[in-house]
């Protein structure tokens, strides 16, 4: 741990996506964790009077221009929760830059300043052998996340993510309901649950790669709690 990445008296949290479902739910526990003194937001729009906080800082950037914050990014945790949508970002190269170029890029940049986890939501059966796209790029994501060299990194790949969000996704609300009596591996997990997860993995900060599945990431958030 450097001291250009602690804050005095705390570690550095680094959340990219905060205005998301399971970002959202991050960026609250982070500022009510004791030990981050600072929480450092990267998000393309400011989050507005409901997200103040005197441990609270914000760049507001679109992620195509994230480079431009070179050696702003320092901090010992990272948070990646980006992620959309096929249908939402209109392609299927709309997809890609959001969910492999923007999280890769905010990894280099954190890692380059000295961060030593980094952790990331991706999917179940995320595989870069996969038959399908969606599972095909978070795969890919994973291994080359792996490839950094992350003294910590931590991947969480839950099945449905359930809880309430501001945008439409009709699909995702039916696996919801449909899922709740399917077996651990592929039942819905609370972005709350997601979140608890993540800061409780950082924490701890296991060396090399852990991967969650879904009912790791319940575990985990009992951890946390």
């Amino acid at each position: 741990m450097t001291a250009t990445t602690r804050s005095r008296g705390g570690l550095t949290a680094l959340l990219a996506g905060a205005s998301g479902l399971v970002g959202g739910e991050c960026l609250r526990r982070l500022l009510d964790t004791q030990e981050y003194s600072s929480v450092v937001v990267v998000t393309r729009r400011d989050l507005g009077e409901r997200v103040r906080h005197r441990k609270l800082r914000q760049f507001v950037v679109p992620f195509d221009r994230i480079d431009g914050l070179r050696g702003e990014l320092r901090a010992d945790h990272v948070f990646c929760a980006l992620g959309t949508t096929i249908r939402k970002a209109g392609s299927q190269r709309k997809f890609r830059e959001v969910d492999l170029e923007y999280p890769l890029q905010l990894a280099r940049l954190a890692r380059a300043s000295g961060a030593t986890h980094f952790s990331i939501v991706s999917a179940l059966g995320a595989s870069r052998s996969s038959p399908f796209f969606y599972s095909r790029v978070k795969g890919e994501v994973e291994e080359e996340l792996r490839r950094m060299g992350w003294p910590s990194l931590a991947i969480l790949r839950p099945s449905v993510i359930a809880g309430s969000r501001t945008e439409s996704r009709p699909l995702e609300r039916l696996s919801e309901h449909l899922l709740r009596f399917a077996p651990g591996a592929y039942r819905p997990v609370a972005a709350s649950d997601i979140a608890a997860a993540m800061v409780s993995v950082a924490l701890e900060s296991p060396p090399g790669t852990t991967i969650l599945e879904s009912r790791d990431i319940v575990a985990a958030a009992r951890r946390g709690r």
